[in-house]
C-alpha cells in the first residue's frame, strides 16, 4: 500500500534510528527505498546492512551528487509500487503509529492527493523543542478535516509552506508522476513547496491534528545554507509567480500584501547589501513589485488589523 523513501545524503549518523523509525510502524504493508546522492560519510556501510530486511525493495547508490533532494524524490517516486509514497527524510522520526493514522485518512476520504501530520521540532541530538510550527489553533480540536486542495493553495499555501517536512506527508503516487516535468525538479531549496502546490491542485488535502512526526533542524539542513545565501528567497519570489498564474481570483490587496511579505523576508536577512539588492532586483522584476508594497501594505496591514477583524491576513485567510 505504501511505499517508502529515504533520500538520503551525509546523515550516517542518523540513519539507523531513522529507518529503525520506519521498520517499528504499526502499519507494516510497505515497501522500503533506500537512496544514497553520493554521500562521503558511511552511510553506503549502513545502509547495505539492511539489504536482507524483507520490507526493503532497492538500495540505490549515485555514482554522483544530483545537487537537488527533489530529483531524488522523484527517482523513488518512479520506483515505487505502492498506491501511496512516504518521503521519510533521512535525519527526521516518526511515531509508531504515522502510518497507522496516515493511511486510515486517505481511505477514508475520496480523491486526496496529500495527507498531512503535525510535527515536532527535535534538535541534532533528539531533543524536543516546545516551538509550535503547526499554528493550528482551533483545529486542535479536530481529528482531522479535509480540504478542497485548490483551496488550500487559494488560503494556505499561497501564503506559506503549511507542510513544512515532507517527513510529515503521505501522497499519492500515481498524481506525483504527474509531476515529472514540473519546475520543482530543478529547485535545490523550496522544491518541496512548489511540490505540495502542484499536488494539492490534483485533490484533496487532509490535515491530522496530531503530532506524529519529528522535523530535525541542525546547521547541516539545505534549508540553513538557503536562509543563509538568501537563493532560497528567489525560489519563493518564482514558485508565488506560479501560484498567482493558477489563482485568478486572488485581489490587487492580497498580491500586494504578499509581495510585501517577501520584500520583509529580504529585508531581515543577514546579508550584504549587494546581495539583498539582488533579490530585491529579482522581487520587482519578477513580480512587479515595489518598497511601498512593503511600506503601504505588509506594514499598515500589521496594525490596520487590530482595529479592523475583516482584514485580510494570512492566519485570518488560512482554512
Amino acid at each position: 500500500m505504501v511505499s517508502v523513501i529515504v533520500p538520503n545524503y551525509n546523515y550516517a549518523h542518523y540513519l539507523p534510528a531513522r529507518i529503525n523509525s520506519i521498520l517499528n510502524q504499526t502499519y507494516q504493508d510497505f515497501e522500503l527505498i533506500l537512496l544514497d546522492d553520493c554521500s562521503t560519510d558511511n552511510s553506503r556501510e549502513i545502509l547495505e546492512s539492511y539489504c536482507d530486511n524483507p520490507h526493503v525493495s532497492h538500495i540505490v547508490f549515485n555514482e554522483n551528487n544530483t545537487g537537488s533532494p527533489f530529483r531524488q524524490w522523484m527517482k523513488g517516486i518512479e520506483l515505487a509500487q505502492g498506491q501511496y509514497v512516504w518521503v521519510a527524510e533521512a535525519d527526521d522520526l516518526a511515531e509508531p503509529t504515522f502510518l497507522e493514522k496516515c493511511v486510515a485518512q486517505l481511505c477514508c476520504h475520496d480523491n486526496v492527493s496529500v495527507c498531512y501530520a503535525g510535527s515536532l521540532i527535535i534538535d541534532a541530538e533528539g531533543e524536543v523543542s516546545n516551538r509550535d510550527v503547526n499554528h493550528w489553533g482551533r483545529r486542535k480540536a479536530k481529528n482531522a478535516l479535509c480540504y478542497n486542495g485548490m483551496e488550500y493553495v487559494r488560503h494556505n499555501l499561497y501564503w506559506k509552506n503549511y507542510i513544512i517536512n515532507a517527513s510529515g506527508a503521505v501522497f499519492c503516487r500515481e498524481k506525483a508522476l504527474e509531476l515529472r516535468k514540473s519546475m520543482f525538479l530543478e529547485m535545490r531549496y523550496c522544491g518541496d513547496w512548489l511540490f505540495w502546490v502542484e499536488m494539492a491542485m490534483k485533490g484533496n488535502v487532509v490535515e491530522v491534528y496530531e503530532n506524529l512526526n519529528y522535523f530535525r533542524h541542525h546547521q547541516a539542513k539545505v534549508t540553513t545554507a538557503s536562509r543563509k545565501a538568501g537563493e532560497g528567497v528567489i525560489e519563493d519570489i518564482r514558485i508565488v509567480k506560479l501560484m498567482e498564474s493558477y489563482l485568478q481570483d486572488l485581489s490587487s490587496y492580497e498580491k500586494r500584501l504578499r509581495r510585501g511579505l517577501l520584500y520583509r523576508k529580504i529585508r531581515r536577512l543577514s546579508l550584504e547589501d549587494e546581495t539583498k539588492n539582488r533579490l530585491y532586483s529579482c522581487l520587482y522584476k519578477e513580480l512587479d513589485s515595489s518598497k511601498a508594497d512593503y511600506l503601504k501594505i505588509e506594514r499598515v496591514n500589521k496594525y490596520l488589523k487590530l482595529i479592523n477583524p475583516w482584514l485580510v491576513t494570512p492566519k485570518r485567510d488560512r482554512l
